[in-house]
């Protein structure tokens, strides 16, 4: 008897169609230090000389002017990327040299070898095409996940990646920054395992085999994410943990990774700013004073403001910070309407709080929290600077998904009001953000419109869909996914209840 349709079948393709207008919302260059970032990718394999050759120098490096020059809008909110059509063609020549570049290991090597694969003489093609490779990495590990992973934990996965993408999060899916890769391998990575440590035979397998992937892809991206591959294996590790021969069998795997991930942590050079923080700011750290006058700020006070003001980077990653090159803000309504459905979601996960889910979600908060405070205060900064909330979130979407791991066999239950009001609120705040990344990028945010396709002095060429279009078809497609997965939460709910899964005595 064939199988009915369902609905849920369509979620990789609306997902897919969702990143897609990210994928083409925003510019060559539009990621944060994305001259650096491309110029890295061009220059990963040393072998192929018809991308990237050596400099005068041991640490520079001769690549094309647009692939160097690509952000010539950065930290200009008022100016739209139409400076690429003027000053520089998206060929190989002409060239220029440069020292942003990762010719001393800055960064781990993975991320800009496999991106390095699809770069070509077509420098525009490439950018995007790269960045159509890491969005669907991103659908392809979901998708396997969902199917994988117990019912029970399938609850988990669709909620965590709901309340932790928008808006920076699915920025960061559809861009060329490393970041990308950070984000979707510890958020994978930590429920793979999980799954893998419930789970027998041929799945067991293969939900080890996409854990070890996205541990790869994490730890090789940036040095911090291989840090916090171990906070999650660690998180994951507490949650299971039993004096059995089996397990410690079965951990060995998590092991294995463990120092995988600190091999790659050890030869990134990033390490260094962990210990001496960026100190990227110049003179001493000054706050705003009573009556306007400034404060500067040094030893314990600069310890006191930074610990105070360390959540504002956790906000950030809902919109309260600017994306981009912190050149692109977003309005209230997007920030608080993100980080209101987080706080709604997340709080539902203290409904089953067992003492090993408790000392998780502690430890998560106190890396948080501690980490940029440390690295703030090493580096003689204040909030606002150096520390930005990109770093952060990968462990932000490890904490969301630890919010809302139920004891084996269970899932949360939520009312069809409350989902309705999610999936209302993240389709109008994706909605909103969608449309100011593409205006600030086709015309600056000086000419400031609803209808996109005027006034436009940037977009992709002969790119067949007008800005309009992109942001109507990204915008239905990603309030389409999150209906369907709606459904599919509510349908799961309503099995779960006909199968009194919630009896069963299983605490993690």
């Amino acid at each position: 008897m064939r199988s009915r349709f369902r609905l849920i079948y369509l979620a990789p393709a609306l997902v897919m169609i969702a990143l897609l207008a990210w994928v083409f919302a925003s510019p060559m260059g539009s990621a944060p230090d994305d001259d650096f970032q491309l110029a890295s990718i061009w220059c990963a394999n040393g072998a192929r000389t018809d991308l990237c050759q050596p400099g005068p120098t041991e640490n520079s490096r001769i690549v094309p002017a647009a692939v160097h020059e690509a952000p010539c809008y950065a930290y200009d909110a008022d100016k739209s990327a139409g400076c690429q059509l003027k000053e520089f063609t998206f060929s190989p020549k002409p060239t220029v040299t440069t020292t942003r570049v990762n010719t001393d290991n800055q960064y781990p090597p993975v991320f800009y070898a496999v991106m390095n694969l699809f770069a070509g003489p077509n420098i525009l093609v490439s950018v995007v095409l790269m960045r159509i490779v890491t969005a669907l990495l991103f659908v392809a590990l979901t998708t396997a996940l969902f199917v994988l992973l117990p019912a029970a934990r399938r609850q988990t996965l669709v909620l965590m990646w709901m309340i932790t993408t928008v808006p920076l999060g699915i920025f960061l899916l559809a861009s060329n920054n490393p970041s990308s890769w950070a984000v979707i391998g510890i958020g994978s990575a930590w429920i793979a395992l999980l799954g893998y440590f419930e789970s027998a035979g041929r799945r067991k397998i293969a939900l080890g085999a996409l854990f070890a992937l996205s541990v790869v892809m994490a730890a090789g991206s940036r040095g911090d994410a291989a840090a916090y591959s171990v906070v999650a294996i660690g998180a994951v590790g507490i949650l299971k943990i039993a004096w059995t021969r089996r397990f410690w069998l079965e951990a060995l795997l998590p092991i294995a990774m463990v120092i995988v991930s600190a091999v790659f942590f050890l030869i990134s050079r990033q390490t260094a700013s962990g210990e001496n923080g960026f100190g990227g700011s110049s003179g001493p750290p000054t706050v705003g004073g009573t009556g306007g006058a400034e404060q500067t700020l040094h030893g314990f006070g600069l310890f006191a403001y930074d610990l105070l003001n360390a959540p504002s980077l956790w906000a950030g990653v809902f919109g309260s910070w600017p994306l981009g090159w912190l050149d692109t803000p977003m309005p209230a309504v997007v920030s608080l309407g993100a980080l209101a459905v987080f706080v709604a979601i997340g709080f539902v996960g203290f409904r089953q709080l067992g003492w090993r889910k408790a000392v998780v979600l502690a430890l998560i908060a106190l890396v948080l929290w501690l980490l940029p405070v440390y690295v703030l205060v090493q580096g003689g900064d204040t909030v606002g600077n150096a520390v930005q909330p990109r770093y952060l979130l990968p462990l932000v979407v490890l904490a969301g998904g630890m919010l809302l791991v139920a004891s084996r066999g269970r899932q949360y239950v939520f009312g069809r009001g409350q989902i309705v009001l999610v999936v209302v609120v993240l389709s109008v705040v994706n909605l909103i953000a969608l449309e100011l990344v593409i205006r600030r990028f086709v015309t600056g945010n000086g000419d400031l419109g609803l209808n996109l396709d005027t006034g436009d002095r940037w977009w992709w060429g002969s790119f067949p869909f007008s800005p309009n279009v992109v942001w109507i078809l990204g915008s239905l497609a990603f309030a389409a996914t999150l209906v369907v997965l709606a459904r599919e939460l509510l349908r799961s709910q309503r099995l779960a209840a006909q199968a009194d899964a919630t009896a069963l005595p299983i605490t993690l």
